[in-house]
């Protein structure tokens, strides 16, 4: 179909689990981005306020010392402004903490600040100006203690105060964290039981509309292996199990009917076994084959399950087609394609295979099921009876107003007496029911004589241990 409704259904399942856990990945990692951003804001300000709290007392009080005691270097200083210089860059600094504050409590503290370094500049202006006068020393070091050290202390103090109180908002915002994490795993694990139990419920759904249908198909396929034509598949949805089961009734039909008119017209023994053939082919494989596609749904081998039963639908399409004795070559060919690949799918550790047809020959005409015997004999009784790997090459070529098609195994091959008992059959001389392998060669060799006449049909070579090949000639006619 070209648009596989088993392929949206399991799509749907996929959208169902990962849209949810799609808006919970976003959401997780929206609320980890904004508390790692939250996190390092307030790392930042404790950092840049800390790396002041920790010299700029020690500094400023040696520095102002110096100028005090030694007036050979308080020149020195008092030109460079060194002092000036420590208090604007403090003052820059916690003037941007000031901007980034988001309290108002905050804030407060931080102009405390700013205007304590106010007043330290204005101390560290009058000890300058009298430190170059001569006979202040006394009153200088009394400035130094009342005023500069006092100040010092008392900003190293603000600062600590103000560190404590962004510390104090870490210990909020991890509170904050665990309160919404403990929110974000219960709505996580909210999330995931829905998920699971959707999940479960689709998949349930989707597993039992696969199952079950294949169930019943498979029910109705014993009763029809047993005789009983009269059984029909349940027909109208639009699945590839809707197309199964058309083909399905309308083998059932067709097999039933031909089984209707052998009875009536009673047939020689001979058309008989041919029409017995196309009966008994079918539903033996379809056992096995709708077991598999069972099994591997149950195992939730999905992607294989739809290439099943796609490949099981073609394979009946061309078995059935409409009713017709004669198909065209790229038909026939579209059929053991379609066997072969339902057969690696059971046998993929022992089979391998090729179709080597080429184009051109595809518009000939030809039997159906003319070469999907000898593929299965090639399979059946060559290559499951040889250990390790085997393959199936199938060729195909027109030689003096000929088609010539090859099946080459490298199976078990058969022995020299084997070989000569399945020649006989096929040529007629023995009984082929004797033989589960001879009974498919030999109606194959028969439906072609009868067609065709005696100068066509089928040809067997085989050697023990190393492969069988079977040749079938046929006429070149066009379609």
């Amino acid at each position: 179909m070209k648009h596989s409704i088993l392929r949206k259904r399991l799509h749907m399942l996929i959208f169902v689990c990962l849209v949810p856990l799609t808006i919970l990945t976003i959401y997780l990692l929206s609320l980890i981005s904004h508390f790692s951003e939250r996190y390092d804001f307030i790392v930042k300000k404790i950092t840049m306020a800390n790396a002041h709290n920790i010299d700029f007392k020690e500094d400023m009080d040696y520095l102002m010392y110096i100028i005090v005691v030694n007036s050979e270097r308080a020149k020195e200083l008092v030109d460079t402004e060194r002092p000036h210089v420590m208090i604007q860059e403090a003052r820059e600094v916690f003037q941007n903490l000031y901007e980034l504050a988001d309290t108002d409590y905050g804030r407060n503290m931080l102009d405390r600040i700013l205007k304590s370094l106010n007043t330290l500049e204005d101390r560290v202006d009058d000890i300058e100006q009298n430190v170059l006068v001569s006979g202040s020393y006394d009153k200088n070091m009394e400035s130094l203690d009342l005023n500069i050290r006092v100040l010092t202390d008392l900003i190293q103090e603000q600062i600590q105060k103000y560190i404590y109180y962004e510390a104090t908002n870490l210990e909020v915002l991890r509170e904050g964290i665990r309160a919404d994490v403990d929110a974000g795993v219960r709505m996580s694990l909210m999330v995931f039981v829905l998920i699971l139990v959707g999940a479960l419920l689709i998949s349930q759904k989707i597993t039992t509309g696969i199952t079950e249908p294949i169930r019943k198909l498979c029910e109705i396929t014993r009763l029809a292996g047993s005789g009983d034509f009269a059984v029909r598949a349940q027909e109208g949805s639009k699945d590839e199990l809707a197309v199964l089961n058309t083909s399905f009734n309308q083998m059932v039909e067709k097999i039933g009917n031909l089984v209707e008119d052998i009875r009536i017209e009673q047939l020689n023994l001979r058309a008989t076994e041919l029409k017995l053939l196309q009966a008994q082919i079918n539903p033996h494989f379809l056992y096995n084959t709708l077991d598999a596609i069972i099994w591997q749904a149950e195992a939730g081998q999905t992607e294989q399950v739809v290439m099943m039963v796609s490949s099981l639908s073609d394979f009946f399409r061309t078995t059935l087609s409409k009713g017709r004795d004669y198909i065209t070559v790229a038909e026939e060919e579209a059929h053991i394609r379609s066997y072969l690949q339902i057969q690696q799918f059971r046998y993929r550790d022992i089979l391998e295979y090729k179709i080597q047809i080429p184009e051109t020959l595809y518009g000939y005409q030809m039997l159906k099921l003319t070469l999907q015997p000898l593929v299965e004999n090639a399979l059946y009784h060559g290559i499951k009876n040889k250990r390790g790997l085997g393959h199936i090459v199938v060729t195909g070529q027109e030689e003096d107003g000929k088609l010539v098609f090859t099946v080459r195994d490298n199976g078990i091959g058969m022995k020299k007496d084997r070989l000569c008992f399945v020649r006989q059959m096929i040529a007629g001389e023995q009984k082929a029911e004797d033989s589960p392998s001879g009974f498919g060669l030999s109606n194959v060799e028969q439906r072609i004589r009868l067609n065709h006449g005696p100068g066509y049909g089928l040809t067997i070579d085989s050697e023990y241990k190393k492969g069988t090949e079977a040749k079938v000639v046929i006429p070149a006619v066009k379609n």
